[in-house]
């Protein structure tokens, strides 16, 4: 077991989120911190999901951070093996190394009031810190929905986070569950070995076609002799994506002809006319992630898939049974089902002021102030927190706006001097609510007719930002302290001091 260590920042994490906050901490001077991971490396969620076929949805030189551009993207949209591998070299590149704790699972982290730090308990010591950032993202626990007799299953099982590289599928009757973003690059990649593959979807997606082509060497060697060229590329990149934001967010009748093309590309795929009946979604394209992919409906058009427009319902021995009665032998079982997104993993563990944990404040909806900062945690921010998802454009343009917050953050408490906290009045956090969740009535992802991983048990959508990058960048630019109580440690009497009231006491 390590001794213990006290730090002024822990960070929890090692994706985009965690080392992009160690990354701006040491750029801001601070090299008093760790990050603390419960894996053997860094890469969160591109180190975790390594299935065939998994690669982004966003444009590579869109998909990594301001201060760190990478010339030497092979490909438009770039695969998973090259992500975890920008994230090795930005981790290398800024000296994060010495600040990992890996294999450090956080178990509990409590606020002690008294020394106004936070207490960490991991599964390799114990560690104490002024500030403690959650980095932990929301696609990093799989959800595995509760199916009955899954557990009696005679065959093999594992989520496309998990994925069984020692399992060989070739030949293999396959059951995959699912028709999120994992989904449509699973299938195709597996389809060509397997013997069969039954296909269950619950709703069916938007796919659009993926406009995906290798970065020539002459790009690459631009990039790399005048940089200002790869910069005015991510800024094209991001300018058409903040162009198309109000037709989420303000009018999606406007997404009627994208729904067109989109309907043009299932038919060019799929001639047969039920299977392509099965395909077109009937609800608001956009209203859950519009996909990316050239290759899915292909595959789905080939004689040994099978699609199935219900949910998978139960498991009996080897025979999978969809909701419809559909009954299919098969030899595995892939879950494609997303992850604990609206109840994030680590606020059971989490135990804020009042001694409760994070995940009661937050059951009856996710909430904080400017997505960083939750009411009776003080010193605590959390990156990509509620409401700071994005529909269509880049993750890395939210985590470095919420990079920006946690910098004046510090920045305050260094003013504000001494044993010092920062506590979100609630009142600022109600505030900030109900404003989003007012804008988000106006958007697709509300009004657009589907059922979505973006929002709650309650029907909230307490994931995504209903509004630009840019707007959300200039609404975390700076720490606003009239939405903070400032909390002071009493200061503690002189040893000199105590003696001398002890003596006069004893007079």
């Amino acid at each position: 077991m390590a001794k213990h260590e006290h730090v002024r920042v822990a960070v929890i994490g090692s994706g985009f989120g965690g080392i992009g906050a160690a990354v701006r901490l040491r750029r801001e001077g601070i090299t008093d911190f760790v990050v603390l991971e419960r894996a053997d490396s860094v890469g969160g969620t591109w180190r975790d999901n390594s299935y065939p076929g998994c690669a982004c949805d966003v444009p590579s030189h869109l998909y990594s951070f301001s201060f760190a551009p990478n010339p030497d993207w092979p490909r438009t949209f770039s695969g998973q093996r090259h992500i975890r591998a920008y994230l090795e070299h930005v981790t290398d590149t800024f000296g994060i190394r010495p600040h990992l704790r890996l294999n450090h699972e956080v178990m509990k982290t409590a606020w002690n009031a008294d020394e106004l730090r936070w207490d960490i308990e991991t599964s390799r010591g114990s560690f104490s810190a002024d500030v403690v950032v959650s980095a932990t993202g929301p696609l990093s626990d799989p959800r595995i929905p509760d199916i009955p007799g899954l557990a009696d299953f005679t065959g093999k099982v594992f989520h496309s986070a998990q994925w069984d590289h020692d399992y060989d599928l070739t030949g293999k009757r396959v059951a995959m569950v699912g028709t999120g973003a994992s989904a449509i690059q699973i299938v195709p990649s597996i389809q060509p070995k397997v013997g069969r593959l039954t296909l269950f979807q619950r709703t069916a997606p938007w796919v659009m076609p993926r406009m995906d082509r290798a970065i020539s060497a002459p790009e690459r060697w631009l990039h790399r002799q005048l940089p200002f060229t790869a910069t005015a590329r991510r800024g094209l990149l991001w300018g058409i994506r903040e162009l198309q934001v109000s037709a989420f967010t303000k009018r999606p009748d406007e997404l009627g002809l994208v729904e067109r093309l989109a309907k043009a590309n299932i038919a060019r795929a799929i001639k047969d006319p039920a299977l392509r009946a099965r395909l077109t979604p009937s609800y608001r394209l956009g209203c859950k992630r519009i996909l990316l992919s050239n290759t899915y409906y292909p595959a789905l058009a080939q004689p040994n898939v099978d699609v199935i427009a219900s949910g998978l319902k139960e498991v009996r021995g080897n025979v999978v049974v969809a909701a419809d009665g559909t009954e299919t032998e098969v030899d595995a079982i892939i879950f494609g089902t997303g992850f604990h997104v609206t109840d994030m993993p680590i606020a059971p563990r989490v135990i804020g002021a009042d001694g409760r944990s994070l995940a009661d404040h937050w059951k009856n909806g996710m909430e904080a102030l400017r997505g960083a900062t939750a009411a009776g945690f003080p010193n605590m921010m959390t990156i990509i927190g509620p409401n700071t998802g994005l529909g269509n454009s880049s993750m890395i343009l939210m985590i470095e706006s919420q990079l920006n917050y946690m910098a004046d953050y510090l920045r305050q408490l260094d003013v504000l001097g001494g044993r010092t906290a920062l506590a979100v009045r609630p009142s600022a956090v109600g505030v900030w609510n109900r404003r989003v969740q007012k804008r988000m009535e106006r958007t697709v992802w509300k009004s657009g007719g589907c059922e979505s991983w973006y929002l709650d048990a309650n029907g909230r959508n307490t994931t995504l930002w209903p509004g630009t990058t840019g707007e959300f960048r200039r609404e975390t630019r700076t720490v606003d302290l009239s939405e903070y109580e400032v909390l002071r440690a009493p200061a503690k009497p002189a040893a000199g001091r105590r003696a001398t009231r002890k003596k006069e006491a004893v007079q």
